[in-house]
């Protein structure tokens, strides 16, 4: 299935060729740029520059095009930083930078056509041949929770309406329910739902598999609520899920080529960070020292692979023994026992970079899900059902979870944690990894989730 954000990366490199191609006609009076180095570096600078920027400020969230003020801003800040990082790379680079102008005309051209382009996008999607009905098969709680994910459609032509199943009293709003599932060959005529989701915690004998065949020949997509729910927030149901759907799939398994090349850049990124950052180790040791008496570094054992416990190691952010009194505990929101200088580096992950070396001799990965202590890891496998299930692969620096929600600091945080690490798990690929590496970088920037 072709995804509408790989259509606007695909505008958007047309656009950037259209940008390039524009500047070259108003500059030089030709439509056809030289294409021979260095023009076909600069070129490909455009593309390694723009297209992350446009990923970094959400302008391939389709949500964000109806606030005109947000896209404008977006837009802007995209051509602008462009501007600034290419700017300083062709100051370093002599021999591959534009002529006096000629990167401002074609950011200019971009931005105009980037944002007239997202523009029109919003006003056609109002139409009802782009609008989002559908059927939620159920009334109770597990369809609620459905409904409750499906994000706002500014097309007023789309709907969500539910078919009840039984005769008891629903959970679900009755105002929004539209018949009974005997009727559903009727109520599809009527509604031309283009999408029905099966959410009952019992099917068996409750759903029209006839008709939902004929539903399915004639174009209407068929999903059940675990499927829907992966789709439409990036986690796993866990609750809802059965121990088959671990293992009749092709998901949920590391081949030993995939563990090699995995191992391979955990080897690359980990050695290119070590000596980034080793330069800085001896500031941010004094900042430390001077902060708050006591050890630069901090170590604590921690669950890996197969539930094996390893030192983990971080630059030191709360007070010395700052668990001595109470064991082991949740860090909490403002939390007292972080330093002046720990909550700083917190929130740029500074503290983060001495796992690097964890990274390097192998017992954490550059990315997978982040590791908890023995202490937390026993009382969760006894509450939050497949729990172990994260630990069948190496815990990381960054992660699914982690770039996607805030940073966990009870059991209940440790269930939506987990409906990422094994959405991570079953979907894991390098292209997944190259999406986290990019969401870290743009979490690190905004201090989403640090505590």
């Amino acid at each position: 299935m072709i995804r509408p954000k790989f259509l606007l990366v695909c505008l958007d490199l047309f656009l950037i060729y259209v940008s390039f191609h524009s500047a070259n006609l108003i500059r030089f009076g030709s439509w056809d740029g030289d294409f021979r180095s260095p023009a076909a570096i600069r070129f490909i600078l455009l593309i390694c520059f723009l297209m992350p920027f446009t990923y970094f400020f959400e302008l391939y969230e389709r949500r964000n095009f109806y606030e005109k003020k947000f896209l404008y801003s977006r837009v802007l800040a995209t051509a602008l930083f462009s501007f600034l990082s290419m700017s300083v790379l062709f100051f370093i680079f002599l021999n591959i930078q534009f002529g006096r102008g000629h990167l401002f005309i074609i950011l200019t051209i971009f931005a105009l056509l980037q944002y007239g382009s997202r523009s029109v996008i919003s006003h056609f999607s109002g139409a009802s041949q782009f609008a989002s009905k559908i059927l939620i098969i159920g009334c109770g709680a597990l369809a609620q929770r459905i409904y409750d994910i499906i994000p706002e459609d500014h097309n007023s032509h789309s709907y969500t309406r539910f078919v009840s199943c039984t005769e008891q009293n629903p959970i679900v709003d009755p105002d929004l329910i539209v018949g009974n599932i005997h009727d559903i060959d009727r109520l599809i005529n009527e509604q031309r739902p283009t999408k029905l989701v099966t959410a009952l915690s019992e099917r068996r004998g409750n759903l029209p598999l006839r008709e939902f065949m004929h539903s399915k020949l004639r174009g209407i997509d068929i999903v059940d609520a675990t499927t829907f729910f992966e789709q439409m927030t990036g986690c796993l149901l866990v609750e809802n899920m059965q121990p088959s759907e671990f293992v009749y799939t092709d998901r949920f398994k590391m081949t030993s080529f995939m563990r090699s090349y995995k191992r391979l850049y955990d080897l690359l990124f980990s050695s290119l960070g070590l000596a980034l950052t080793l330069p800085f180790f001896p500031l941010i040791a004094l900042l430390v020292k001077l902060d708050s008496p006591g050890s630069i570094f901090f170590r604590q054992l921690r669950v890996g692979e197969g539930e094996t416990e390893f030192y983990v190691y971080k630059f030191r952010t709360m007070t010395q023994n700052a668990e001595a009194a109470t064991g082991a505990v949740w860090a909490e929101k403002d939390d007292p026992r972080v330093t002046r200088m720990g909550k700083f580096m917190r929130k740029t992950r500074i503290d983060e970079i001495p796992q690097l070396y964890n990274v390097l001799i192998g017992d954490m990965s550059f990315i997978g899900p982040r590791p908890e202590r023995m202490t937390f890891v026993n009382r969760l496998k006894d509450m939050i059902p497949f729990y172990s299930t994260r630990h069948f692969v190496k815990p990381g620096v960054t992660g699914w979870a982690q770039v996607r929600y805030p940073y966990g600091a009870s059991d209940e945080d440790a269930l939506e944690k987990l409906r990422y690490d094994l959405f991570y798990i079953k979907n894991y690929s390098i292209f997944l990894d190259f999406k986290i590496i990019i969401e870290t970088i743009r979490v690190v920037v905004t201090g989403f989730g640090g505590r």
